[in-house]
């Protein structure tokens, strides 16, 4: 008897000890998250080093560490066009240490990319949003080397069969989603020239291995400035704001050629919406920094900033749009 008297009062005990330690645990999650963050943050960046992604991540990293008193350091995780590192930030813990720089591409390479290569992480679903950083425009450029000077002479030669390749980053890249869209527009058909990222495929444009090529400015900037290289169209709404003689696609009479890139700062699922908030903040007070400003004017890239949710928006709308893309055209990458 006293056996069993002395027996029954234990799962009540655990069970008063279980709730009361969930209540404590409830309770010290969001101080927690208010005191973020109390040891070095980590950005992945999914891109070599040196490219445009992995520049902006170390700019954004050298402020935060300021601001915050810890370290913030910038990993590359390359491979499979991008999707390595994302998916690696996807499954990473949710709790604000370990973050992703990432352009539109995050939400391309799920669809480009075969079921179980590296793309295996829902754009939508998988990350919580932080904050757009910023947004590039996309252009034609056409080499000194090949004598294009206009759009109309590229589609002209083309049709002649004087002009039949382009350069691009890489298949399911954002530029060869362009000049698929170009194509349709103007009635041509151009070879694409994949690459392992820009930096190769301006060699080549510059050395006369190839024609034409879809990029950023920031890249070819010092070709551009010595005349080896032209902007021919912009695929924007309007023109850009760093290369304001150069016409839009639309300008001149290519319809729904509209392609542009961003750059944003993302976090895995279940982000604590006070990190959220803090990182969110933080990173749009940076943009407002005069030599970040001027940093990233002179890669073409124009500050944006903004909440969690426009950037969920931005990234809901381009994975419908850029699913349905591929999907008409069938693109795949390498």
């Amino acid at each position: 008897m006293k056996k069993t008297a002395l027996r029954r009062p234990v799962p009540l005990l655990a069970a008063s000890f279980a709730t009361s330690l969930a209540a404590l645990l409830a309770l010290a999650a969001p101080a927690q998250a208010a005191d973020y963050p109390v040891k070095p943050v980590r950005i992945v960046v999914a891109y070599p080093a040196g490219g445009d992604t992995d520049v902006i991540a170390r700019w954004i990293a050298e402020k935060l560490a300021a601001k915050w008193g810890q370290p913030v350091v910038v990993e590359n995780r390359t491979g499979a066009a991008g999707s390595i590192g994302s998916a690696y930030v996807a499954r990473a813990p949710a709790d604000g240490y370990t973050l992703l720089v990432a352009p539109n591409t995050l939400a391309i390479v799920p669809y480009v990319l075969k079921p179980g290569s590296g793309g295996d992480y829902n754009a939508k679903t998988d990350f919580t949003p932080i904050s757009e950083i910023g947004r590039q425009s996309l252009f034609m450029v056409g080499a000194d080397h090949a004598g294009l000077k206009s759009v109309d002479q590229v589609v002209k030669e083309a049709r002649a069969g004087k002009v039949n390749s382009y350069a691009s980053p890489g298949s399911g890249s954002p530029m060869h989603i362009l000049s698929e869209l170009f194509d349709r527009s103007a009635g041509i058909k151009l070879t694409q020239i994949p690459y392992r990222g820009s930096a190769p495929a301006i060699v080549d444009l510059v050395g006369g291995q190839v024609p034409v090529m879809y990029s950023t400015i920031g890249p070819l900037a010092q070709y551009v400035a010595t005349g080896k290289v032209r902007l021919l169209g912009v695929a924007d709404k309007v023109r850009s704001p760093f290369a304001p003689d150069i016409p839009t696609f639309a300008e001149l009479g290519y319809k729904d050629v509209e392609v542009s890139a961003w750059q944003a700062i993302l976090g895995p699922r279940g982000l604590p919406p006070e990190v959220v908030q803090k990182v969110n903040l933080a990173v749009n007070d940076i943009l407002k920094m005069p030599d970040v400003v001027d940093r990233m004017k002179a890669l073409a890239i124009l500050p944006t900033g903004g909440t969690p949710d426009q950037m969920g928006a931005v990234i809901s709308a381009e994975d419908a749009r850029y699913g349905k893309i591929i999907k008409d055209f069938g693109i795949r990458a390498d």
